[in-house]
């Protein structure tokens, strides 16, 4: 399929949509927020949702404009200063939002975040009711991590990896992450020979060497993370596309059609919310080492995975947490929920059903994984 083709097919079908936007795209060269940026900002997020589409944001930018209040010359490196940076911009970052959209009808509607919103089950679908429900009225949900509070347990690292998350949490038809790059490049972007690459259909290991770790000056992530973040939403059904976010209109024009940025295409049909959840929301509390067979069995036949088939029991987990099932050549292939705390699996791995049960007068569960909270994700 053509670029062309591939994003009127892409952005007309389109019902739901992410919008993440990078401190630097909201920023002046002196480092304050810029209001004119906001403000057309506001305006494109206002025609997407005239045309009856649900709009959620994701901005960064709460950090940087509290070191410009604060009178920070560079970015604080101890906990403390960061969150008082975070807590003194948020409430400007939030108040810029608000002004900029009412005269278009809309009030500004903050969530801040965690990762601990996104592992417990609970508060995860306490969020996604909210989001759902505030499209019932006039406001544009914007979201931010919440660095006020956000220790190294509960930090979720950047917002392009929390915009994948929400967008997998909603779910999305697309997620268009802003940054201050024209999407993906051959090549360092300062280089004349490299040029964009307008459209990757499947994103695998070989895409990430494009890109360098390196993170933006009053941000915190580069194109790896980035790219990262795109392998976690298009795993599960979200198209996705780095654009530059200082091009005039680029919303309006981006959902035109224009060739702009970088396309991914999502790699499957979307997985159902509870699956969605466990295999690409937090990451594996611990690590289940399974044999030939077991991996067969779950990868091409859908099948539970059984104590048998496990050979060796990594990390520390409880009943019901997340964990990564590792194949015989070493590579992560599933995750799911384990019916089985660490030092029960380890008791009982290698082993037949009924020699579990024999040991243990009796057998909660004859699957270490149920197939239903199993999901593939190589």
């Amino acid at each position: 399929m053509s670029s062309a083709s591939s994003r009127r097919s892409v952005f007309d079908s389109v019902r739901t949509l992410v919008v993440k936007v990078g401190t630097n795209v909201l920023s002046r060269s002196d480092d304050q927020l810029d209001p004119a940026r906001i403000s057309s900002l506001a305006e494109q997020l206002h025609r997407l949702v005239q045309t009856g589409r649900k709009v959620v944001l994701v901005s960064s930018g709460a950090i940087g404009a509290g070191m410009t209040l604060l009178g920070l010359k560079k970015r604080p490196t101890d906990l403390s200063h960061l969150q008082a940076a975070a807590a003194t911009g948020q409430a400007h970052l939030i108040h810029l939002y608000d002004v900029h959209l009412r005269p278009h009808g809309y009030h500004a509607a903050q969530l801040l975040l965690t990762a601990n919103d996104f592992k417990t089950r609970a508060r995860y679908l306490n969020v996604r009711n909210t989001l759902l429900t505030l499209a019932e009225y006039p406001a544009i949900p914007i979201i931010n991590e919440n660095d006020t509070v956000s220790t190294e347990e509960i930090k979720l690292g950047d917002n392009d990896r929390l915009a994948a998350m929400v967008a997998n949490l909603l779910p999305a038809d697309l997620l268009i992450v802003l940054s201050v790059v024209d999407g993906l490049m051959t090549g360092d972007p300062s280089d004349p020979a490299s040029h964009r690459v307008p459209l990757v259909e499947r994103v695998d290991a070989s895409l990430l060497s494009l890109a360098t770790a390196s993170k933006s000056s009053r941000g915190t992530g580069g194109m790896r993370s980035k790219l990262e973040a795109v392998r976690t939403a298009t795993a599960v059904g979200t198209n996705v596309v780095i654009a530059d976010g200082r091009q005039d209109r680029i919303l309006d024009r981006l959902m035109e059609g224009e060739d702009l940025g970088t396309l991914f295409l999502a790699e499957q049909e979307a997985l159902p919310a509870w699956k969605r959840w466990i295999a690409y929301t937090m990451p594996p509390k611990g690590r289940l080492i399974v044999d030939a067979g077991a991996s067969r069995a779950v990868r091409e036949h859908g099948r539970s995975l059984l104590a048998i088939g496990v050979t060796a029991v990594e990390g520390v987990f409880d009943k019901g947490e997340v964990v990564a099932l590792i194949g015989p050549d070493g590579q992560e292939f599933a995750r799911g929920l384990s019916n089985y705390d660490v030092t029960t699996a380890r008791s009982i791995a290698g082993q037949r059903s009924e020699e579990i049960g024999r040991v243990f007068g009796g057998i909660p569960y004859e699957e270490v994984i149920h197939r239903d909270n199993l999901v593939v994700t190589n």
